[in-house]
């Protein structure tokens, strides 16, 4: 199990616990459920790099403690 903190770029951070075996659209769905927007309407990146919901989390060497922005 990891923890990942999501920012929003307007001052609010989201924990979400997942694990490292599931896919980017399955972390938006967890996502999705904390701050209530639909997972669909959810851009993850970081830097100038967007994920794309199929590739695991592993696969983008997202960690326990990574920081996503939205």
């Amino acid at each position: 199990m990891i923890e990942i903190t999501c920012n929003d770029r307007v001052g609010k951070k989201v924990r979400v616990k997942c694990l490292p075996e599931d896919t980017i659209g399955d972390f938006k769905k967890l996502l999705a459920a904390q701050i209530g927007t639909a997972p669909e309407k959810i851009v993850l990146k970081k830097g100038y790099q967007t994920f794309k919901d199929h590739i695991t989390l592993d696969d983008y060497e997202i960690h326990n403690g990574s920081n996503l922005e939205l």
